[in-house]
């Protein structure tokens, strides 16, 4: 072997034994440098929904802080798995995130009976940006005007009372399950096609009952067509202070909606991390909390690792829920 063979030798062996060493330093220097271009956050659902709204407020900031378009692209259908499914398969260099949410990230896995991704494998947490209160609302017309009071005249006539939601297997529907399951009621089910028509039902007396999110009652409680009961978050909302929490009555109990950003797995552990902090960024700033508060949103924006335990926490709760409801899809 000649001695120019062997110094050829020597540096392929060289640059095979760096490798392990310059791919960590090559995904410091991606995340260091995200975003050089635009960012697509897939939305599964429609223009115009909670999660779109609160997911654009935050974007346009983080696109003024970062100088790179944070476009969200609503990828819409088959209860959200579409949009969802095409997160999964994107590549994993931060400049495709998910918007996830409980249906597809913690109600569907259980509902289906096939999925074309895995909740928990085809994604990595970035960070929890959201969670919405639900609120028990009933008819002014109705006798009861506490939770407490819905639950005794529930006791009192069992399958009786009726509860509205916006379709079985939708959030609306398992949180009431599990208020029932909890505070050991029974009432009737009412699947209508949306939180719209669930909650005209119930302010027209059609039905006693129903859960829906804050966002979407904010003006109807202001007006009085409907009254608020209870939220299910742990703790009051500040949007409604007045109203208790379920967790006065039932001790623990903590069901509420929330928009996660996700990312494919695979995306690098720098590379979340920078995600995060820019995500953080953007969410600590008062004119955004102020925007999303008005939204009757409660801002998070919790860590990587937070998020990954509260999303496994929270696929636990739904499981459980969606076991009580029996509700299936196709």
């Amino acid at each position: 072997m000649t001695s120019s063979s062997r110094r050829r030798r020597l540096a392929l062996a060289t640059s095979l034994a760096l490798l392990p060493l310059l791919a960590p330093l090559d995904s410091l220097a991606q995340a260091s440098d995200w975003p050089t271009r635009p960012v697509t956050w897939v939305n599964p659902f429609a223009a115009g929904s909670a999660v779109d709204v609160v997911a654009r407020i935050i974007a346009n900031k983080m696109a003024a802080n970062t100088g790179q378009g944070m476009n969200v692209d609503n990828k819409t259908g088959a209860s959200g798995n579409i949009g969802t499914d095409f997160a999964a398969r994107a590549k994993a260099d931060g400049y495709t995130l998910l918007l996830g949410s409980p249906g597809t990230m913690a109600i569907n896995p259980y509902l289906f009976a096939k999925l074309p991704y895995d909740a928990l494998k085809d994604f990595t947490a970035v960070t929890q940006l959201v969670s919405f209160p639900q609120v028990v609302v009933t008819s002014p017309k109705q006798s009861f005007k506490t939770l407490p009071d819905l639950i005794a005249a529930a006791k009192v006539q069992p399958d009786k009372l009726a509860h509205a939601s916006s379709g079985p297997g939708t959030t609306s529907h398992l949180v009431m399950e599990l208020i029932k399951a909890d505070a050991g009621i029974k009432l009737t089910h009412v699947g209508y096609r949306g939180g719209s028509p669930a909650m005209q039902a119930v302010m027209a007396g059609d039905v006693q009952t129903g859960v829906e999110g804050l966002p979407s009652l904010v003006g109807q409680i202001k007006a009085g067509a409907i009254v608020p009961l209870a939220v299910t978050s742990l703790k009051r909302s500040p949007q409604l202070p007045q109203v208790p929490a379920i967790s006065e009555f039932i001790p623990g109990f903590d069901a509420t909606a929330w928009i996660v950003l996700m990312a494919p797995a695979g995306t690098p552990p720098a590379l979340v991390s920078r995600i995060q902090a820019e995500v953080k960024k953007a969410l600590d700033d008062p004119g955004v909390k102020q925007q999303l508060e008005a939204q009757g949103a409660t801002v998070v924006g919790s860590s990587a690792t937070e998020t990954q335990a509260f999303h496994r926490s929270e696929m636990a709760k739904f499981k459980r829920a969606v076991e009580i409801s029996g509700a299936k899809a196709e």
